[in-house]
């Protein structure tokens, strides 16, 4: 919608789902597991052996430690029942995959296909996790970046309406029908080509300057309140009559709240840069 493309002309740096995922997972600081201080203490070493044999076939130990890593980063206690239950969870896994073989469906071209884009997933994460290890994020470019973003927010934001036009001379129409005493609201609805906000009036919202294409927010910033312009205004989107309705001292989050967001992005940020530069220099036919 019109709305929508107008208002997020500030588009933040596109990444692939999966290094993103990666990238969380690496970058966010991690929150202690809400387990009593006396369940770290408990933890058990690595198994050594199997943790099951099932009709011959070993169990590795080290699939029962993933397992148990997973689960006590989800905010279980590393203890004796999570550890059985773990181990019961293998035990089954292993019965059935052994059924699944014996009926063939190892040899399965689908299956095969699931089973070998499971294993490039874990290397590709594993990787970047690995690589954004060896290169964080540092403190100094989270301060960089959240001064950027608050200079840019600016002191101040807008609570506007706006009607959305194809021709200059339908708005320049619409303009002189607001000075004979029409409301605003009810031209928004009759006339703006904006679905998003021709129902609500031609209501925006309060949002700061940035968020809009800039030559509508150059326009909307030097209303007064109440004010409407008296030329239409032209965007890549269309003629606007634009009305501004208040404005408000811009609430911007402290660092301490805001960090760990940062910090992910940049991390985001730095990883599609990676991704990039491997794609330019891959020869793909």
């Amino acid at each position: 919608m019109i709305t929508r493309s107008l208002i997020r002309a500030a588009a933040a740096v596109a990444a692939l789902a999966l290094p993103l995922a990666v990238a969380a997972q690496s970058e966010q600081p991690q929150k202690a597991a809400p387990a009593k201080p006396a369940a770290a203490a408990k933890a058990k070493p690595a198994a050594r052996g199997p943790v099951a044999t099932v009709n011959g076939v070993a169990v590795p130990a080290r699939r029962a430690e993933l397992l148990i890593r997973e689960r006590v980063s989800q905010g279980a206690s590393d203890d004796e029942q999570l550890r059985a239950a773990v181990r019961e969870d293998l035990i089954r896994r292993e019965v059935i995959a052994q059924e699944a073989r014996r009926a063939g469906f190892e040899k399965k071209a689908d299956v095969q296909a699931e089973i070998d884009l499971v294993r490039q997933t874990i290397l590709v994460q594993h990787y970047l996790r690995d690589w954004l290890d060896k290169h964080p994020v540092t403190d100094a470019e989270i301060q960089a970046e959240y001064d950027r973003a608050k200079a840019q927010t600016g002191d101040k934001e807008y609570h506007a309406r706006h009607i959305l036009v194809d021709s200059e001379d339908e708005a320049k129409s619409i303009i002189a029908d607001l000075k004979k005493g029409a409301k605003f609201e009810d031209l928004a609805q009759k006339h703006s080509k904006d679905e998003g906000s021709k129902e609500r009036g031609g209501d925006l919202g309060w949002n700061v300057p940035a968020t809009y294409d800039k030559v509508f927010s150059d326009a909307m910033v030097k209303l007064e309140k109440g004010q409407t312009t008296d030329a239409p205004v032209h965007t890549r989107f269309g003629y606007h009559v634009i009305r501004l309705e208040d404005t408000r001292p811009v609430k911007f989050p402290q660092m301490a709240e805001v960090k760990g967001r940062i910090q992910q992005q940049l991390s985001q940020r730095r990883i599609e840069q990676l991704v990039q530069g491997m794609r330019a220099k891959a020869k793909v036919e």
